[in-house]
């Protein structure tokens, strides 16, 4: 054990340990084992509602308490003053009222705040006429406690939710109209907030998906009737094979139109020129004024939402960052989507809107459960499918979603989804963007290929994961990542000049999946010559050609430092080698009408749809990258009203999950969040080494820890200055480590920084137990910060026990101990590294039973979350604290 200097002048004093509910107190040098405490109706602190399954509260009697007032202890309902006050920084001796105090007067306690408040004068005067009494008032009468979070740090789900459950109670006491307005006014709040956020999400996307067809446009050409229109808007009205007067090219801007090789050069280079300018000006937005409004976001909320904080990353700066950006990286030809940022952009929207409401900003919990109910209208703006973003939020991202979450969700995602098909951004009136209207239904012998694209899209899935986990890796060396612009400018380049020349890779992916989908008729515009009644082979191997090289660009696209999304790319993918399967059995079917695999086809009518073959595809290529399975379906015939295919649609999605998962558990976004060691725990029913929780733990030999008493100011801000762990256990004393709580650093780090900004000097003595007996000048009481019962297991209990407890609690640290003395420590980190670790369980044992020894190993393991990014990640600051995204 590494003993903590005392550095302080208090002197040992007797405790006088007492429970509400006891029948005498009890004189203890360390806590006995179990949690006896017996709340009772006169317990109005509600600081009994914390759970525990170890450590023992401590609610001492100040020194010279009589029996017959311990005795006299009754159930009924103590009257609270309505004008208390309560301090964190108490002076142990009696008070007048004109004694200066080291705090400025704040409101009385209430269960919205956390702040710290000052001794009351009456309560002063009283203490002068009875010298026996402590001026210290019931700490455990502020509610909780308190918490600070730090970046990159794990919120306390238990905590919040019992802050939340007190401030409730404390609100629905109230009575008469004022009471139910206040109380009706509390529960609209989040109802505001969805709705908003739809409407907010709705408009962005409206927004969004204009401008970002105006600038693809304009590396074509420019409307000279009104140069801010798109192509489809200049020529509104007509046939994509008539002329359009009003469109023109850059060649013939330019005037080179007697040369067709000269009007093609010229094109050539525009296109690759606004690429280039439009990719530029994307990554310098996101590098110079908004780092977290890079990639899609996705792997980011996910870890959010499952408990940890990434300050700024929901701010102001990058909601508009992320907003222009993905305009400017979608435009400039790039294989990435705007579907997973538009989840970010709509989390955004209900991250400031939540600023507005003192209840909800104030409760980390309850933002968390109003930013996964946001996430679903991401998805409902992107794809115009709101039931599909309900389930999307549900199976990939929330890591909280009870019942009320679900119908929030789906409110938000209506809202959303209506207010962008009000405002009609494509101009059809129709919500779903890819709708298709098929002449013809399925026949049996198509099982076998739609199963056979399922085993394409995990093979692709697989492959593409490993690739980019790859390339991101190699661009992570410290020599490539500090060029991010040069390198986003260079991978736009190369992808122009691959786009342009393949018919199917010049569009935009939008475009391109909208006529995959379509079927062949003599009403749709074939301009990608998918409908040929020829000879099939060379669109067949220019599709398979497409698709390769767009998996290619896709997986050393998606990681650069420019707003980026995968599942419109992966649906691309699908699409192709979909489509391209579609026509090869379609012209087998030609070739041989009479043979016994097509019996069930009706003769001189056309049997088989590629289109069909092309949703499937692409639904088995987003299932291969992402694992997912219900929301795929869902969101895709939603998406393309196809509800007759839903049977072959889960055929293939579901194989394509278990062959992904043959080859590795974690969809791409899981793949990310090890990539940047996020401490997120899923719940997941992956096995759990078969390990006692003793092997792994970090013992008490390397732990740092602090005693109750015998601290000064002085003394804990060395510690903090010392030592890098996240957080440090309180016990009575260092010879027998008898529990008494756990506080964290930032706790610990903003409660001393408190007492200095009040005038403390670094000799105040500082107490994390009430003081013995009266102590001479001022203290700083610490209980109110330090975490009085934490979840404390044995150190015979299992791995699998401890996994189960943070994944279903969202626990921060177990402490472990035994007939009440601490034996070790472990906290969420030390699981995750345990649980992702690519070693066996022996070897996993062996390897981790040794860590502790150095200070790396204390560091991994005695560290509460430390941040391991090693990007950028560690100097940004600011997100879901008040402070978040302030410009």
């Amino acid at each position: 054990m590494i003993p903590s200097s005392s550095g302080g002048s208090g002197v040992p004093r007797r405790l006088l340990n007492f429970e509400p509910g006891d029948s005498s107190p009890s004189s203890t040098s360390s806590p006995p084992p179990g949690n006896h405490h017996q709340p009772t109706v006169e317990d109005e602190s509600d600081a009994h509602d914390l759970p525990s399954t170890g450590s023992r509260s401590r609610n001492s009697l100040p020194l010279g308490e009589s029996e017959d007032r311990i005795n006299s202890i009754t159930f009924k309902r103590r009257q609270r003053a309505s004008s208390s006050r309560y301090s964190l920084f108490s002076a142990g001796t009696p008070l007048a009222a004109t004694t200066p105090s080291l705090l400025p007067p704040e409101p009385a306690y209430s269960p919205y705040s956390s702040g710290t408040n000052l001794d009351h004068p009456q309560r002063s005067k009283q203490g002068q006429n009875d010298p026996t009494q402590s001026t210290l008032d019931p700490w455990s009468s502020e509610g909780p406690g308190r918490r600070v979070y730090d970046d990159l740090t794990a919120i306390d789900w238990i905590f919040e939710y019992t802050k939340e459950r007190i401030r409730t109670r404390t609100l629905f006491r109230r009575r008469g109209i004022l009471g139910y307005i206040a109380q009706l006014w509390d529960s609209s709040q989040v109802w505001v907030v969805l709705i908003g956020t739809g409407l907010a999400a709705g408009l962005l996307a409206a927004g969004i998906d204009i401008v970002t067809n105006w600038l693809g446009d304009l590396k074509h050409g420019y409307c000279s009737s009104h140069f801010y229109l798109s192509r489809e808007f200049c020529c509104l009205g007509l046939e994509l094979s008539d002329k359009c007067d009003n469109w023109i090219p850059w060649s013939q801007a330019l005037r080179v139109t007697g040369s067709k090789a000269g009007s093609y050069i010229i094109e050539y280079l525009f296109y690759i020129m606004f690429s280039i300018v439009f990719a530029a000006i994307a990554s310098l937005l996101v590098t110079r004024y908004a780092m977290y409004a890079r990639h899609s976001g996705i792997p980011e909320i996910k870890t959010i939402l499952g408990g940890f904080v990434i300050r700024r990353f929901m701010g102001t700066w990058t909601l508009v960052i992320k907003s222009l950006g993905l305009c400017l990286a979608v435009a400039s030809g790039l294989w990435l989507g705007k579907e997973g940022p538009l989840v970010h952009v709509a989390c955004c929207c209900a991250n400031l809107l939540m600023k507005l409401f003192y209840a909800l900003r104030k409760n980390e919990a309850r933002k968390r459960e109003v930013l996964s109910a946001a996430s679903a209208a991401g998805i409902s703006v992107a794809f115009g499918s709101p039931i599909g973003g309900v389930l999307f939020s549900l199976e990939q991202l929330s890591y909280y979603f009870p019942d009320k979450t679900m119908w929030q969700s789906f409110v938000c995602a209506m809202v959303a989804a209506v207010t962008l098909q009000l405002m009609n951004p494509f101009r059809t009136g129709k919500l779903v963007l890819y709708q298709v209207k098929y002449t013809r239904g399925w026949h049996d012998f198509e099982m076998v290929p739609f199963a056979i694209l399922g085993v394409l899209g995990g093979l692709y899935g697989a492959f593409f994961i490993k690739l980019n986990m790859k390339i991101a890796a190699w661009r992570k060396v410290p020599k490539f990542k500090k060029y991010p612009v040069a390198e986003v400018v260079i991978a736009t380049a190369v992808t122009a000049i691959i786009n342009f020349p393949i018919t199917f890779m010049n569009p935009q992916s939008s475009e391109l999946v909208a006529n995959l989908f379509q079927e062949c008729s003599p009403k749709t515009d074939d301009f990608l010559s998918l409908c040929s009644h020829g000879k099939a082979a060379g669109p067949i191997l220019l599709l398979l050609l497409s698709a390769l090289l767009v998996m290619l660009l896709a997986s050393a696209t998606f990681g650069l430092q420019i707003p980026a999304g995968i599942i419109l790319p992966s649906m691309a993918i699908g699409a192709l080698y979909g489509r391209a399967m579609g026509m090869v059995v379609q012209a087998w079917q030609r070739n041989h009408p009479h043979s016994w695999i097509f019996t069930s086809c009706d003769p001189d009518i056309e049997c088989v749809t590629p289109g069909v073959f092309a949703i499937i595809g692409a639904a088995s290529a987003l299932g291969g990258v992402t694992r997912m399975t219900v929301s795929i379906v869902v969101i895709m015939f939603e998406l393309t009203g196809a509800l007759t295919y839903v049977l072959p649609i889960m055929i293939a999605v579901m194989i394509s999950k278990w062959v992904g998962d043959a080859f590795g558990k974690r969809g791409i976004y899981e793949s990310w969040i090890q990539f940047k060691e996020y401490p997120f725990l899923d719940n997941r029913d992956d096995p759990v080494p078969d390990i006692p929780v003793r092997e792994i733990m970090t013992r008490i030999e390397d732990l740092v820890v602090i005693t109750e008493t015998g601290h000064t100011i002085d003394s804990l801000e060395g510690i903090l200055i010392g030592q890098p762990y996240k957080g440090f256990p309180v016990v009575n004393d260092t010879r027998q480590a008898g529990l008494v709580g756990y506080i964290s650093r930032s706790e610990l780090r903003f409660a001393l920084d408190q007492a200095r900004a009040r005038s403390a000097t670094g000799d105040t003595e500082c107490v994390f137990t009430a003081p013995r007996s009266v102590i001479e000048g001022d203290y700083l009481d610490l209980r109110p910060w330090m975490d009085q019962t934490p979840i404390t297991l044995s150190p015979k209990s299992s791995l699998m026990l401890v996994a189960n407890l943070f994944q279903k609690l969202g626990l921060r640290y177990v402490l472990f101990a035994t007939h009440g003395l601490l034996q070790g420590v472990l906290t969420k980190k030390d699981v995750y590294f345990v649980l992702n670790a690519e070693e066996g369980a022996a070897g996993v044992a062996g390897r981790l039973s040794g860590i502790g020894e150095g200070r790396e190993g204390r560091r991994l393991l005695a560290g509460d979350l430390e941040s391991e990014t090693g990007e950028e990640e560690a100097d940004e600051v600011g997100l879901l604290g008040e402070e978040s995204g302030g410009l």
